[in-house]
């Protein structure tokens, strides 16, 4: 696959290292379908439909073959891109497991995505096949997913989980078993295995290329550090399509062969039920997740003494959120640092230490550093910018060598700035690219602000992190105007509707300046906006303007 880099010196540093397995997820699935088939695999919960479906490893195993040999049948071979854009439903386990039957790269696309970003990532990716709710949380998945393939040549099939005739999911993988596909697959231990483009924080998305190797491995070792084992029962609410859910959801529990209980959409009340009626004990998710749970009234009244660990990336948590959970849901808290490329590298321990002050120190099979603006490496407690290699270090971005920015000794430039104490823990203080983390998710900036110059009343705009409690950042756009005109939020949000961007990407706030700061070379000095935005009235409090 064009972008790949996995040259011999990587291969022997990483054999030295011991932690790559030299294995694929279905090894693992057809060891647990040999010996307890009639285990509990997942447990799918649809908030809408208020439904939940529960499959066991044998089941789960033959759904998978059944997509398998459905995908075989439109002309999925090893190689070839897959691209779906499903909640977390059991159909997104059966289409990746399908996927590596085949030797097919994953491409799982974020349910938030439209047409402007749909657009990009499967005409990027050269998708053969685009599977697809046919509605999700009101939205027509399935008539955008229609005319994304009338639009990019080689897009071949859709397919529709709840849809109808030649495009029924439901149609295409029923008639028959998937014998042939049933055990084994065509994916080798270094072919890519995922596909997953980021949030495009520098222009646009950049396609992330991982392999079985760079994610196994590192997820094991993540699993040990928290003693994650047979009498664990992992809640994922987190979105399958990111690498969050994808690494610690869907991959985790089929390499432990531990269930997971799976939420499609966010809601608290429904959260709390699932903990207590399962059984869970582990989760990883942004801190609004944790922030609802540990706010959620009536607590003391529900049985959730196995819930013991929450894991939270993205952001730093706020302390009062922290203090909540370890008093109400009595779980330990569990701040971590990771990438789309390189998963999570750092963590704070089960015993708390530094979870208030740090996002972790080095997990095993990684190593990050701090180095200066020299390339040197940064005296601890001073901030640099935070390097990483190791383990699960991704393998290139598709099409796009020259964005792989791995030095001559192996070291990934992470883009943020972040400092070192005396133990060893990291603390990102900020990010080089100007990018907004809402609730763990990154809002890709600059296609924003790309968006944004598009209107006509528009002369320029800026968008940064406004502070918010539960979300942690809320975008919030300063924008100049041009002469005699005028503009609202709501007016700049039936633009970005129009233009094809995600809801979730829109700014939240918008503040109009007569003239922007700028340097003496004319570049907008976004670290004075930001420090605008966190004084502005109602900045640190729940906004007038959420997004639904």
């Amino acid at each position: 696959m064009e972008g790949l880099h996995l040259d011999a010196e990587r291969l022997a540093a990483e054999r030295r290292r011991g932690v790559w397995r030299g294995r694929v997820l279905t090894d693992y699935l057809d060891e647990l379908v040999a010996t307890r088939p009639d285990n509990t695999a997942l447990v799918a919960f649809r908030e809408e439909e208020r439904t939940t479906t529960r499959l066991t490893y044998r089941e789960l195993a033959s759904r998978a073959a059944r997509v398998a040999r459905a995908l075989h049948h439109l002309g999925v071979r090893r190689g070839d891109v897959v691209s779906f854009q499903l909640p977390n439903w059991w159909e997104f386990f059966a289409v990746h497991l399908a996927c590596v039957r085949l030797g097919a790269a994953s491409n799982p696309l974020m349910p938030i995505f439209r047409h402007h970003e749909l657009a990009f990532m499967l005409g990027h990716a050269e998708s053969r096949v685009f599977i697809a709710p046919t509605r999700f949380r009101g939205f027509d998945h399935g008539a955008l997913a229609l005319q994304l393939a009338r639009e990019l040549p080689h897009l071949q099939h859709v397919l529709l989980v709840g849809g109808t005739g030649e495009h029924s999911f439901e149609a295409c993988i029923a008639g028959g078993e998937g014998d042939a596909f049933e055990r084994g697959a065509a994916l080798e231990p270094d072919d890519v295995v995922q596909l997953l483009y980021t949030s495009g924080t520098t222009g646009e998305p950049k396609g992330v290329l991982h392999t079985s190797n760079t994610m196994i491995g590192t997820i094991l070792e993540f699993a040990a550090r928290f003693r994650l084992g047979p009498e664990d029962v992992i809640f994922m609410p987190s979105p399958l399509a990111h690498q969050l859910g994808f690494a610690y959801g869907v991959t985790q529990s089929i390499l432990l062969g531990v269930p997971v209980v799976l939420a499609d959409t966010w809601n608290a009340e429904s959260a709390v039920a699932l903990i207590e009626r399962y059984g869970c004990t582990f989760t990883f998710a942004a801190t609004p997740f944790l922030a609802d749970l540990a706010d959620y009234p009536g607590l003391e009244q529900r049985d959730l003494r196995r819930f013991r660990v929450f894991v939270s990336s993205g952001a730093p948590i706020p302390p009062a959120i922290v203090e909540a959970a370890q008093s109400r849901l009595h779980t330990t808290v569990v701040t971590c640092w990771g990438m789309t490329e390189c998963l999570s590298v750092t963590a704070t321990p089960l015993s708390g230490h530094k979870v208030l002050e740090s996002d972790g120190c080095v997990l095993p099979g990684e190593e990050v550093r701090i180095v200066d603006e020299d390339g040197r490496e940064a005296a601890r407690g001073t901030p640099g910018t935070l390097q990483v290699r190791g383990a699960a270090l991704f393998v290139g971005y598709l099409k796009r060598p020259a964005l792989y920015a791995i030095d001559g000794d192996g070291w990934f430039d992470s883009g943020d700035i972040a400092r070192m104490d005396e133990e060893g823990y990291i603390r990102i203080c900020g990010r080089k690219k100007d990018i907004v983390i809402r609730g763990g998710e990154n809002i890709p900036v600059v296609e924003v602000e790309s968006a944004l110059y598009r209107m006509p009343e528009i002369a320029d705009v800026a968008i940064v992190a406004m502070p918010d409690p539960r979300l942690v950042e809320r975008a919030c756009a300063f924008a100049t105007l041009r002469s005699g005109a005028t503009v609202t939020l709501d007016r700049i949000r039936a633009h970005l509707a129009a233009e094809g961007v995600a809801k979730h990407f829109w700014p939240e706030r918008l503040e109009i300046l007569a003239e922007m700061p700028r340097t003496a070379t004319g570049k907008i000095q976004k670290f004075v906006l930001r420090g605008r935005a966190a004084q502005l009235p109602g900045a640190e409090e729940a906004s007038a303007a959420t997004l639904a």
